[in-house]
């Protein structure tokens, strides 16, 4: 399918329905352009909920948005569910799972995927939390483990059940391993009065000497102290050595029995075939330059987590956060107009509005250019501004209302096991190229 010959205007193919692919369709409305939006699901994920979605404090829907739905009445814009497997820089296609496409200017937004740094144990037994499925298969294995457990009659085996190990303490380890110490605080015996709160356990590991480690000393030790006054065992300068699916082992020998390990501790780019190797740096990313264009090309843009722009002031390049991709979004959606128009463009600048993060009920912490502050206020910033940034106003009902339900009831969520999750689901690609000839 040669899109460029029906194509009045010069073609835009965004691959990538994120933060990042959003903003680049949004800014090129009513503009002289055709725009094809790619992406191997048909809706938007707002990432930040995840973790309520695993924890069963809110449902998939709500944080999800229909792309088509989204774009509805832009005429420029069309949408196809498609996979991309490799860029053809000299012919300016792409070759997905749906055909051949040409574009005139292509926008990588393909963001990043759960890194496991080569450890294939670690891949198959742990549990990650990058979309909308991996996150509601972290839900039902917390919920059938939590049911395995109230028919064990020992302690012994009811510890691996309930051990959760959550390795990587950055805002994701964190806020997820606050979610899972209220479940424990406020739900557990409710909803299991078979258990009791000190059955389960809670850890966030981490190799650094700090949790959130972007953030800064104040916050830092701010989500610290929440983290353990909820009970939370916070293992920091540990690093990971295996885990076969029963046992996680550090290195310095300790080791923790637990059916429940969940890995936030890295991503890594995902980046479609065809583009230089020299081009990928470190964290699988593509080198652009400061107009975000990919190094040694004239019209392809990387944008969000997926690209390097390697500067005096960002020599790691941007952290891997929505505000970055949002930027860029716009950003590149300006530079092509530009282009375009034969207008000068300028540099790409970053302006940082701040972090965020939740540890649980009125616990936030908050970094805001030089305004620093945790608690309460903290919390209902980051509320607010989360639930601003939804898209869809009935997602951004529900989600209210699902909040003031928790925080009334203590007791908010449906924990519904709607499939059953089966570990083996995640072995089976590795069984496939292990199984002898």
């Amino acid at each position: 399918m040669n899109t460029k010959d029906k194509a009045k205007f010069p073609q835009v193919v965004i691959v990538g329905g994120g933060f990042g692919g959003l903003q680049v369709a949004t800014h090129l409305k009513d503009k002289p352009v055709d725009i094809l939006m790619l992406d191997k699901h048909n809706y938007h994920t707002f990432q930040p909920l995840l973790y309520q979605v695993a924890t069963g404090s809110l449902e998939a829907g709500s944080i999800a948005f229909s792309l088509r739905k989204n774009f509805a009445g832009q005429k420029n814009f069309r949408f196809n569910i498609a996979e991309v497997s490799k860029i053809n820089t000299e012919k300016n296609t792409i070759d997905t799972s749906i055909g051949e496409i040409a574009y005139d200017y292509l926008v990588i937004a393909t963001g990043s995927t759960t890194n496991f740094f080569g450890n294939k144990d670690i891949e198959r037994f742990a549990m990650p939390m990058k979309s909308i499925p991996e996150a509601l298969n972290l839900r039902y294995l917390i919920l059938q483990n939590l049911e395995e457990a109230t028919l064990k009659s020992t302690k012994e085996e009811k510890d691996p059940l309930l051990s959760f190990v959550l390795v990587g303490a950055g805002p994701t380890g964190v806020e997820l391993a606050g979610a899972l110490a209220e479940i424990r605080n406020h739900i557990l015996t409710k909803d299991y009065p078979e258990l009791k709160k000190e059955d389960m356990k809670v850890y966030l590991v981490d190799f650094l000497p700090k949790v959130l480690g972007p953030f800064s000393d104040e916050a830092s030790k701010g989500a610290y102290e929440f983290l353990t006054e909820m009970g939370v065992e916070v293992l920091l300068n540990v690093k990971v050595d295996s885990y076969d699916g029963d046992e996680i082992k550090f290195e310095g020998g300790k080791t923790i029995r637990t059916k429940n390990v969940i890995w936030s501790a890295g991503v890594m780019g995902e980046v479609p075939e065809g583009l230089n190797k020299d081009l990928i740096v470190r964290g699988n990313r593509i080198k652009v330059d400061n107009n975000c264009r990919v190094e040694g090309t004239e019209n392809i843009f990387a944008i969000g987590d997926v690209a390097a722009m390697i500067t005096n002031e960002t020599p790691k390049g941007h952290p891997g956060v929505a505000q970055v991709a949002i930027q860029m979004g716009k950003y590149v959606a300006q530079t092509i107009i530009q282009t375009l128009n034969g207008e000068p463009t300028k540099p790409f600048k970053y302006f940082d509005k701040g972090s965020l993060a939740t540890i649980g009920r009125n616990k936030a912490v908050a970094d805001l250019g030089k305004v620093k502050f945790q608690g309460f206020f903290a919390w209902l910033v980051w509320m607010f501004v989360h639930l601003i940034s939804l898209l869809g106003f009935r997602n951004k009902v529900i989600v209210f209302i699902n909040w003031v339900g928790s925080y009334i009831s203590f007791n908010g969520g449906s924990r519904l096991i709607i499939r059953q999750f089966k570990r083996e689901t995640l072995a089976d690609k590795t069984k496939q190229v292990s199984k002898p000839d």
